[in-house]
């Protein structure tokens, strides 16, 4: 990591994400390895993560888009 990650990662942390925003984000982000290791880690959120992205406007079946 570089202090400029570093720096990043107070910036974000500051901005008061949710816990699973900042790890579906890192998901998005992650290279294969990584991902591996985030999918080990919180593999409902990687499914989800999937369904998501697969769904139209990211709408699982059972819900309707907030207007």
């Amino acid at each position: 990591m570089s202090r400029h990650e570093y720096q990043l990662s107070k910036q974000l942390a500051g901005q008061d994400y949710p816990f699973y925003t900042l790890i579906m984000t890192a998901m998005r982000q992650a290279d294969t390895d990584n991902m591996v290791k985030l999918r080990a880690a919180w593999p409902d959120v990687a499914a989800e993560l999937q369904a998501r992205y697969d769904a139209p406007a990211g709408l699982l079946p059972d819900e309707v888009l907030d207007r």
